[in-house]
């Protein structure tokens, strides 16, 4: 138990000043008072002067705020204040750990750091954190996605499923090991790689060649046909589809085979039918073998949707086909519960005033309707105030990084109950890789390091570069296939045989 200080100058139950006498603490340090009714209770800094007084001497003080004690399982705050001139110390782990409802245990929890100034982990549990949606909020920088794949890489070890919606491929590096080992070190984390657990599935194979094909299946209600559609349709075209869509009700079709019976329909409205469709039909979504839900939502297994080289509008469409159907199989018991995190949220399902997108209307039913079936939603943005507000609000942990925009603090304020003046104060002055976290996963809001990932961190410039590298080195190694001189009998066979040994092994 190592002496700080003294109480010092006016003292409320609530706050009070130390006359510090050591000049090792840091802002956001947990201390400890001994009230002579309640016993020891914790307080934490929350900021540090200095300055000279008239005698000369320096002074360092620090005003701290009272966290509380712990009774009956509940935090309290003492009624009457501490005595003036009381000895401040360091708060000890247990006290700490006791207060603020800290687990002890790593099995089946998700280490996502250690507690501000102390070395201390911090253990969230599983279902508290995800169980009533996540949200993970940060500008541009502050280490969003770093501090998404520290809690995927949790979830995987917990056999939690996850499926990714990926827009920039920032989430691949989840395949490969980190090398960073002085940061490891600091934290107790070993590198790892998570390839076996990962899935990663593209649009667009060109851009993404180490994916495998992304291809959903064609299959619609009239509503939800309706919904994904490219453009807004009146009643006579919508009259068009329900004709069509009820013909073909019992029967496997294609897109083609909707786009085929639509053109034998004698109305004009037909035309701007076909051309949604076709719209459909030419993003390549829909051809080919589709994927089963099960297959994307399987225990231990991460599937990344990866949306790089896809324009928006199909994006969208991509996303709200896939959360439909998982949402219709989750329902029917046909998959397991399972993490659903949408990077760049605000794209998805942004604010009334932003636009509109196709997926925003299934993300509002996920959001409302998903927990209680186990189809657990996160959302992770650097623009807060774009999200439908009905998204956020339903996101009952919240996981946010530097934020400095008045607006997009404005929004976290609107969507957290009990959000203070203070808490804003601490969301700005946070450092790259520190989190304020807020729910029922924490019973005090607390300022967390993010531990050091185990897998590679690759930023979306270093992800671009890697898959040129790997474009000119596949250009490199067919090249000589194609300009060699063989015997004219043995060419053809030769060049197969060897194009089958570059494409058909991993890299």
């Amino acid at each position: 138990m190592r002496l700080i200080g003294t109480i010092s100058g006016e003292v409320r139950p609530t706050e009070f000043n130390i006359l510090l006498s050591t000049s090792d603490i840091e802002k956001g340090s947990f201390v400890k008072v001994n009230h002579e009714v309640y016993g020891w209770v914790l307080a934490r800094i929350d900021s540090l002067k200095r300055y000279i007084d008239p005698r000369g001497e320096e002074i360092l003080l620090a005003e701290a705020y009272t966290v509380g004690y712990k009774r009956d399982g509940q935090i309290l705050i003492p009624k009457t204040p501490f005595k003036p001139e009381e000895r401040v110390y360091s708060a000890d782990r247990d006290l700490i750990m006791n207060v603020i409802g800290l687990k002890r245990s790593r099995s089946n929890n998700i280490y996502i750091g250690l507690l501000e100034g102390h070395d201390i982990p911090v253990y969230l549990d599983v279902k508290k954190s995800i169980g009533k949606h996540m949200s993970i909020l940060a500008k541009t920088g502050a280490g969003k996605s770093y501090t998404v794949a520290v809690i995927l890489e949790e979830l995987l070890k917990a056999n939690i499923p996850c499926l990714i919606i990926d827009p920039h491929a920032e989430y691949s590096s989840l395949k490969y090991e980190n090398d960073d080992y002085d940061a490891m070190l600091q934290f107790n984390v070993k590198p790892r790689s998570y390839e076996r657990e990962v899935t990663e599935y593209a649009a667009n194979i060109v851009a993404n060649p180490d994916a495998e094909r992304l291809t959903l299946k064609p299959r619609f209600t009239l509503d939800e046909l309706i919904e994904i559609m490219p453009m807004r349709l009146n009643e006579s075209q919508k009259s068009i589809l329900y004709n069509v869509m009820r013909r073909l009700e019992n029967v496997e079709y294609t897109l083609q085979d909707i786009i085929n019976a639509v053109r034998l329909d004698d109305s004009k409205a037909r035309w701007k039918v076909i051309s949604g469709l076709e719209t459909l039909r030419n993003s390549g979504i829909f051809d080919g073998k589709p994927i089963s839900m099960k297959q994307l939502v399987r225990k231990g297994n991460a599937s990344i949707i990866n949306l790089k080289g896809v324009e928006p509008r199909i994006q969208e469409l991509i996303l709200a086909k896939i959360a439909k159907d998982l949402f219709n199989a989750i329902k029917l018991g046909e998959i397991p519960p399972f993490f659903f995190l949408v990077e760049e949220a605000h794209n998805f399902c942004p604010e009334r005033g932003f636009g509109d997108a196709l997926s925003s209307q299934i993300l509002r039913t996920v959001a409302s309707e998903g927990r209680k079936f186990g189809f657990y939603l996160g959302v992770v943005s650097q623009r807060p105030a774009r999200i439908d507000k009905n998204v956020l609000s339903q996101c009952n942990t919240q996981i946010i990084l530097k934020i400095t925009n008045p607006n997009d603090l404005r929004a976290i304020g609107q969507s957290i109950e009990g959000f203070t003046p203070g808490m804003e104060d601490d969301i700005k002055q946070l450092s790259v890789g520190q989190a304020l976290i807020v729910g029922e996963c924490v019973e005090q809001p607390i300022t967390v390091n993010v531990r050091a990932r185990e897998s590679k961190h690759y930023s979306a410039v270093e992800t671009e570069k890697r898959a040129e590298i790997r474009k000119k080195s596949i250009i490199e190694r067919i090249k000589p296939i194609f300009i060699e001189k063989e015997p004219v009998k043995e060419k053809e066979k030769t060049r197969i045989e060897r194009l089958k040994s570059i494409f058909l092994k991993d890299d």
